[in-house]
């Protein structure tokens, strides 16, 4: 049974993890339009963290480099906040997303996802790139799914 938002009950098959069903429209360049959005997404997090080091540098009179050099995770912090407010926000994708016409969605139900769910998505996507195989499963997944979508239960769409 079709749901208004285009969406299909989410089929379980017996492999080890679950496929969502979707229309085909639905994932028509997903992965490419991804490989974009990545890019885009990553740059935009440099220059907020860019920005954090040197507001936080003038605004104390370089007291905070101290700071800033002594706490090593402001670009992991701020993707985390970036991906969580932006995935979850209205617009349900990061500007990166959005830019190539991208949405996360909750795999059930087609909506918004979670805060939760999407900081950690992209907690774990970063967590990713430390083991590039694992991005290949999507190759296989026929709903072209990366296992960072699946840990944290958020599907990737058109818009």
């Amino acid at each position: 049974m079709t749901h208004s938002n285009g969406f299909d009950r989410p089929a379980v098959s017996g492999g080890l993890f679950p496929v969502v069903s979707l229309p085909p429209e639905a994932l028509d360049g997903v992965r490419t339009r991804r490989m974009m959005a990545v890019c885009v997404d990553f740059a935009m997090v440099s220059l907020i963290v860019a920005a954090i080091w040197v507001l936080g540098g003038v605004l104390t009179l370089g007291l905070a480099w101290l700071l800033l050099v002594a706490i090593p995770p402001l670009f992991p912090i701020v993707a985390f906040f970036y991906n969580g407010f932006g995935s979850s926000g209205a617009k349900m994708g990061t500007f990166g997303m959005r830019m190539f016409d991208l949405a996360v969605r909750d795999p059930q139900t087609g909506g918004r996802v979670s805060f939760i769910n999407a900081a950690i998505h992209g907690v774990l996507f970063y967590v990713s790139w430390l083991f590039p195989p694992v991005l290949l499963y999507s190759l296989a997944a026929p709903d072209k799914r990366c296992l960072h979508d699946i840990f944290s239960g958020v599907v990737i769409t058109r818009r």
